[in-house]
């Protein structure tokens, strides 16, 4: 499973949000003073709404706009969970070279790491 866009995300969240009061697109659209299109493209992740828009939209369902960033963060908690096919993660070379160096910047290290021959990548074991 690729990474998910923080479009997709936000508007998955902003979808869920408005059904979850049971009001449509054109209510929601009207009290945000948005077009009801343009909307219907951000919740379905086809549009990149600026960040008066996307709080526009969340303060006609009741949020702020740190309230939508905050429950989009959680998705994509959420959503990085179910991608982790495995117990591996890849971090570019330059970080894990960083890593080593400054274990006490980011927390422990990781036992269990090796560099990969492909791409200069190294995995560390979850």
């Amino acid at each position: 499973m690729k990474e998910p866009l923080w479009r997709d995300v936000v508007g998955d969240v902003l979808r869920r949000e408005r059904l979850a009061q049971d009001r449509t697109l054109k209510d929601v659209a009207e009290t945000a003073r948005i077009s009801m299109p343009y909307l219907s493209e951000v919740e379905r992740g086809l549009k990149e709404a600026s960040s008066e828009v996307l709080a526009a939209a969340a303060r006609a369902l009741g949020l702020d706009l740190a309230g939508l960033l905050v429950l989009a963060h959680e998705e994509l908690v959420r959503l990085a969970g179910i991608a982790r096919v495995s117990a591996q993660r890849t971090v570019p070379a330059s970080t894990a070279s960083f890593l080593a160096r400054r274990p006490d910047a980011v927390g422990p290290r990781r036992s269990g790491a090796r560099t990969s021959p492909l791409h200069g990548e190294m995995r560390l074991a979850a």
